[in-house]
């Protein structure tokens, strides 16, 4: 459905804390259905032998692009707490010299980013994805304040009720999520689809951001309909 207006994929990896099918297996799928895969990977649930293990999976599949993140916290369980982020960008770096990725290309690496100062470190990376907003002023705001010379993508979630702003405001208190808004979910579940499409041409207007992460939740066939229409 949404293949006509994105050009890659993110795929989660045991996101919210629950165990899911590997994030690079998924991205090897979504590659073979002739889009590009984007793997997710946290520092959370692997130790630097699962980290190299799942670089050399990504490279036998042919996987090439991941997401970096700390984790979410674990439903069952607790954190290795043997790699950083840092630390995973400096592994994948390294396989650039390891005769086990010879003739390979070498992987691209993002991280993420709320709407604050980037720590230096997350320079190196070759994109960033920022933080969910559901304030293009806010977005705006930030991006002048920060240096950065990658590919740089603003967070845009489609709000599908009045309950999913209710948890997100209890689990992620740094999102700002309107009150409009969430009165006009409420009254028209249409709503937080075309409040996400508006966003997401206002970004791309503005020329600040190199895309949108967009996150469709359930409503990813409105969102692809509507997009469609207006890009």
């Amino acid at each position: 459905m949404l293949s006509a207006v994105a050009d890659s994929f993110l795929i989660p990896d045991n996101h919210i804390g629950r165990a899911t099918v590997s994030s690079v297996a998924v991205a090897h799928e979504v590659q073979a259905m002739g889009a590009r895969g984007i793997a997710c990977l946290n520092s959370r649930d692997r130790n630097l032998l699962g980290l190299r293990r799942d670089l050399l999976t990504a490279s036998a599949y042919g996987v090439e692009r991941f997401l970096f993140v700390y984790g979410d916290k674990p439903t069952v369980g607790g954190r290795t707490s043997e790699l950083t982020v840092r630390g995973m960008i400096e592994e994948a770096r390294g396989t650039a010299e390891d005769p086990a990725f010879a003739g390979r290309r070498p992987f691209q690496v993002g991280v993420t980013s709320g709407l604050r100062p980037v720590p230096t470190w997350k320079s190196a990376a070759d994109f960033v994805f920022v933080q969910v907003s559901y304030s293009v002023d806010a977005l705006l705001r930030w991006r002048e304040s920060v240096s950065l010379q990658v590919p740089v993508y603003a967070g845009v979630m489609v709000l599908a009720s009045a309950g999913m702003a209710r948890n997100l405001a209890a689990t992620i208190p740094d999102i700002d999520i309107p009150g409009q808004l969430v009165a006009d979910v409420e009254r028209d579940r249409n709503a937080g689809v075309d409040a996400a499409c508006e966003q997401i041409l206002a970004i791309r207007d503005s020329g600040a951001f190199d895309g949108v992460h967009l996150v469709p939740v359930s409503r990813y066939r409105e969102v692809a309909a509507r997009l469609e229409r207006e890009l």
